[in-house]
């Protein structure tokens, strides 16, 4: 599923990324990975360091 695609591809990154970043290195559409980070962000399993960058909480 794309949700656990996403946050690997952020957990790999090791670096907060835009969600734009996210879909080029999952090889995703950015509007699949936009619905799987509201899925994300509604589990509380990311968080945003700063305005527009996405990263896996700790």
């Amino acid at each position: 599923m794309s949700v656990e695609k996403v946050l690997e591809t952020m957990k790999a990154a090791g670096k907060p990324l835009k969600a734009g970043e996210i879909a080029e290195k999952a090889g995703l559409d950015k509007a699949v990975v936009d619905k799987a980070m509201k899925v994300l962000k509604a589990e509380g399993k990311i968080e945003s360091p700063k305005v527009c960058f996405w990263q896996p909480k700790a």
